[in-house]
């Protein structure tokens, strides 16, 4: 019995042994169970693996790293990159503005100046001279390559990028080229015919263009403002410099732009998912605070016009002046550029500003340059006069005409500015109504202050002074006697006056205005706009033809102004009230 009893208790025992083993050994072989999404790449995109969770969309993202030498490679592809869409990606906003430079093309057709002057020292309209434009024109892609090579990955990889930039460069040489020396239009300046549109403008907003499709809709907004705004300046710099007309600067702004477009929708086509490192930003915010830069032209007040009763100094005067006999300076329609923004406290009330550059180019400014000519010509020929008919001795005009031989040996008139520049800054209310998701309508109310900045002939005289003898002797206030004798070289002189100018005071300006904005993409805007702007200015026109008078012949200067022969400036003043209507459009951010 006892022994029954151990060979129960082992067998017992080594059940237990055998169940503990098997139950480890069912552990042991038995796998952690831990949820996992593993899947394989090629490097682009995979629909497949976009997985959705009610109304929330999410895509499985493997994080590259794009340090470490990786933002040397060529066409390398980020696996959250949906491939872009051709149409997607285009805005057209290029056709429009081209258009506007080819519909005032028409304003050129009075040039600022006679280009054929054969006199070379009038063919310089103004002294505003920079070269800057020559670089900044590079601004867009020196930046892209710029934060490439830094490491800050835009939208593009290097081959992508390449490509679709080299082909929006050559599409914008194509278009530029094949319509320059087709229409055949004279520079402002005369120097040869192929001012429209302009390669310096279009070859800036192709460069624009790159950094906001790279950086601007990929990052940061700001990267499109700073590209837009060195392009925009860039063309203002080419009307500044005399290079191009504004019809001009716009026509190249809208290739360039367009040019680009084009170039990246090829791109698209013909890399498809391949080069792409990121995605535009997403998401559309209510709220309508803008930041923007706009181009347009202003209609309205472009004549101003003055006349005797206008004359500051007219009681000193001892004769009439018909009433026809006016000065009237005629402007070409203004070219206007603005910097804009406003913050909005919802989605229809803000406040805001807007600083706004005008210049109006005065139509034949420089015939003022001739008429320069003709009052030189006549103060000479009444020295002449004068002293053949005072001179105790007779003697001859060609006997004169030696004596006055390098009274001004040289002569430079110069048109320092043709431009009536007006400078203004205002701030008030902005108002917004939304008609859809894309589209609003807008509105604002403003005042501020302007300033001009004046137009101006400058004239240069050099040569030698001629003095003489003179002798005069009034009777109870009356002239009873003159002479004059012994006409005779003096010293040598150089002097330089402003011989016309043309300036208005610092006033009050008030405006309004109607928008149209269109939400492109995410955060960028489009906008059409028409303002109206009003002010009340006092302008001040200075002529001063006979200031030479005192110099090169200051003896019968003297006498002259004995005799109230008058040799100071005319001062005219008249107040005008000044009304624009400009018409333009925006690139914009939100924010």
């Amino acid at each position: 019995m006892r022994k029954c009893l151990l060979m129960a208790a082992a067998a017992m025992m080594a059940a237990m042994c055998l169940q503990a083993r098997a139950d480890n050994a069912m552990k042991l072989a038995t796998p952690a169970m831990e949820p996992r999404l593993t899947y394989e790449t090629n490097g682009s995109y995979h629909p497949e693996l976009e997985l959705r969770q009610g109304d929330n969309a999410f895509v499985a993202q493997e994080r590259v790293d794009a340090s470490a030498g990786k933002n040397w490679t060529w066409m390398r592809t980020n696996d959250n990159v949906k491939p872009y869409k051709v149409m997607d990606d285009l805005s057209f906003v290029g056709i429009p503005v081209f258009a506007a430079g080819w519909i005032i093309k028409s304003e050129k057709a009075l040039f600022r100046q006679d280009y054929k002057n054969p006199h070379s020292n009038t063919r310089l309209i103004t002294n505003f001279k920079t070269g800057i434009d020559d670089y900044t024109q590079y601004f867009g892609p020196v930046m892209t390559v710029g934060l490439k090579l830094g490491g800050y990955e835009g939208r593009s990889d290097w081959g992508r990028l390449l490509g679709s930039s080299l082909m929006s460069y050559a599409i914008m040489a194509a278009f530029v080229n094949g319509i320059k020396y087709t229409a055949s239009e004279m520079r402002p300046d005369g120097s040869t015919a192929n001012s429209w549109p302009s390669g310096h403008t279009a070859t800036s907003f192709v460069g624009a263009t790159i950094l906001h499709k790279e950086y601007g809709l990929t990052r940061s907004p700001w990267f499109s403002v700073a590209g837009y705004g060195v392009a925009t300046a860039t063309g203002v710099m080419r009307i500044l410099n005399n290079r191009h007309w504004i019809s001009d600067v716009l026509s190249g702004a809208g290739i360039g732009i367009m040019s680009t477009e084009l170039g990246y929708a090829l791109g698209d086509v013909l890399f498809k998912g391949r080069g792409l490192l990121r995605n535009d930003l997403q998401g559309f915010s209510d709220n309508p605070s803008f930041f923007a830069i706009s181009m347009g032209m202003s209609f309205g007040s472009k004549s101003l016009d003055f006349g005797y009763e206008n004359l500051k100094n007219s009681e000193d005067l001892d004769f009439d002046v018909e009433d026809d006999e006016r000065l009237k300076i005629d402007f070409h329609t203004a070219t206007a550029v603005d910097a804009e923004g406003a913050y909005f406290f919802n989605k229809y009330v803000g406040i805001g500003g807007r600083l706004r550059v005008r210049a109006m180019t005065a139509k034949g400014w420089s015939d003022f340059i001739g008429i320069a000519h003709e009052d030189r010509d006549m103060t000479i020929q009444t020295i002449n006069d004068w002293y053949n008919m005072f001179s105790p001795t007779p003697v001859t005009e060609e006997h004169v005409d030696g004596l006055l031989n390098g009274i001004i040996s040289d002569e430079e008139i110069t048109v320092e500015s043709d431009h009536l520049t007006e400078f203004s800054a205002n701030v008030g209310l902005y108002l917004n109504l939304p008609l859809s998701r894309r589209f609003s309508l807008g509105t604002k109310f403003l005042a501020g202050r302007t300033m001009t900045q004046e137009l101006d002939i400058n004239a240069a005289y050099k040569g030698t002074t001629k003095n003489m003898d003179t002798h005069i002797v009034f009777d109870n206030g009356e002239l009873s006697d003159l002479s004059i004798s012994n006409l005779r070289d003096g010293e040598k002189y150089d002097i330089e006056w402003d011989y016309l100018t043309l300036g208005g005071n610092n006033s009050t300006t008030f405006g309004t205005g109607l928008s149209l904005t269109y939400r492109h993409k995410s955060n960028f805007l489009w906008k059409a706009f028409v303002d109206y702007d009003f002010s009340k200015k006092k302008f001040k026109l200075t002529y001063d033809p006979l200031r030479f008078m005192k110099v090169t012949a200051p003896d019968l200067g003297a006498l002259f102004e004995t005799m109230d022969v008058k040799l100071d400036p005319q001062v005219f003043e008249r107040s005008k009230n000044m009304h624009y209507i400009t018409v333009g459009g925006s690139f914009a951010i939100s924010f």
